[in-house]
């Protein structure tokens, strides 16, 4: 299976009617795997912030996380292995592997819980094979 069909058919899938408004797996060095086509572009030092948060939790939460411009407020996650944010009435939610970073964007109708669902699903999923 090509890393595009894991954005395609299980990041972006339909969810209670509702799906993602953008999604992306990439390496923990930036590098992208795949993208959905409107996935915001992001600055490297974003993504060494995302990296540092897991390694050193609570190193966003001062500043806010930043993803192509665009400030979230961190919320509760998992130290080391998942961290939320909250802008509006959208946010994100972004689940490392061992190799990945999985993250998805989403707006409302599309509720917190069920983004956290759908991308934390997918990164458990990729755990297991190894990524």
């Amino acid at each position: 299976m090509s890393w595009q069909t894991y954005v395609d058919d299980h990041l972006c899938c339909e969810i209670d009617g509702q799906h993602l408004t953008s999604a992306a797996i990439l390496g923990h060095d930036g590098s992208v795997w795949t993208e959905s086509p409107n996935f915001p572009k992001f600055k490297p030092e974003e993504i060494a912030g995302i990296v540092k948060d897991f390694e050193e939790p609570g190193h966003l939460a001062p500043t806010g996380l930043f993803l192509g411009g665009t400030k979230y407020m961190v919320i509760q996650g998992e130290p080391g292995v998942v961290i939320r944010g909250k802008k509006g009435t959208g946010g994100i939610t972004i689940k490392k592997t061992g190799m990945a970073l999985i993250l998805g964007i989403y707006d409302e109708p599309m509720t917190p819980g069920q983004c956290n669902l759908v991308v934390e699903r997918l990164g458990d999923y990729l755990i297991d094979q190894g990524y």
